[in-house]
């Protein structure tokens, strides 16, 4: 079976070994997890008894962007009570990672993580020391960034969830409503051209099933289908979407009364479990 960077994450984060021996081992157990750390225990490996088995469903979500605005980041940092992320402390922690990733701009998660948090301590050893002191799992679960000639952050209430976009030119309001709108939403993709082949198709079988299931034609199937698949489209993907603000016109519209020309160039959402 086909062993995603995801898998590798997750078996690396269970053991605190190596991603091409974590790799090498899902390999060798086809995908099963535990076989998986029964390799690496046969192979000598130092498997960390950490508290992985835990779920680290609360957290802090922060999402910034420098000065210019031409920079976003967003990071979930997550923890297993909602206790522990309300505290103060926590979310400040949660805060300057954030930090230190938008003024390193690291081109992934595993960059930043061995990015410096504090004179000789990276963002991971930092993670590993605050699991100690703290007593629960904590791990970044999420790290994305984003670069444009405009770009807006938004935290919704609770830092449960942030969101940045970026537009083709300076449009500061513009920006922060669109981000505002990726979080109310939730896009899957920023047009129809982007949205995979593989949704398509499934988007696609399920509206056939459901229109045959309704009785109609066989002959009318693929035509209703095409048709489910626009209304999809429009609610689905972030410039086609309804604008929050002004229902009667779509986000693209907006965007171009705002300024003739006005685009999306991007956008991130991260959130625990929304």
């Amino acid at each position: 079976m086909a062993i995603t960077a995801a898998d590798v994450n997750k078996l690396r984060q269970m053991t605190g070994a190596g991603m091409m021996d974590c790799k090498k081992a899902l390999t060798e157990a086809n995908g099963d997890f535990e076989a998986a750390i029964d390799v690496l225990r046969k192979q000598g490996q130092k498997v960390a008894a950490k508290r992985a088995d835990r779920d680290a469903t609360e957290g802090a979500v922060i999402a910034l962007t420098n000065v210019d605005q031409t920079r976003g980041v967003v990071i979930s940092l997550n923890c297993e009570t909602d206790f522990v992320a309300k505290n103060e402390g926590y979310v400040a922690m949660a805060t300057k990672m954030a930090e230190v990733a938008l003024a390193g701009f690291p081109a992934d998660k595993e960059a930043f993580l061995a990015s410096e948090f504090e004179a000789g301590l990276s963002v991971a050893d930092k993670l590993i020391e605050q699991t100690g002191i703290i007593g629960e799992k904590i791990e970044i679960s999420f790290y994305e960034s984003i670069e444009g000639a405009c770009v807006a952050s938004y935290i919704h209430a609770g830092n449960k969830l942030g969101t940045l976009v970026a537009l083709s030119s300076s449009a500061p309001e513009a920006a922060k409503d669109v981000a505002m709108q990726v979080a109310a939403m939730n896009p899957v993709a920023l047009n129809k051209d982007e949205v995979s082949a593989s949704a398509i198709e499934r988007e696609l079988e399920i509206a056939r099933d459901q229109i045959r299931q309704e009785g109609k034609p066989e002959e009318m199937v693929d035509r209703i289908a095409q048709g489910k698949l626009s209304k999809f489209f429009k609610e689905n993907t972030l410039v086609e979407q309804d604008f929050i603000k002004d229902s009667k016109q779509s986000v693209a519209n907006y965007l171009n009364g705002v300024q003739a020309g006005l685009v999306v160039t991007g956008f991130r959402r991260v959130g625990l479990g929304v």
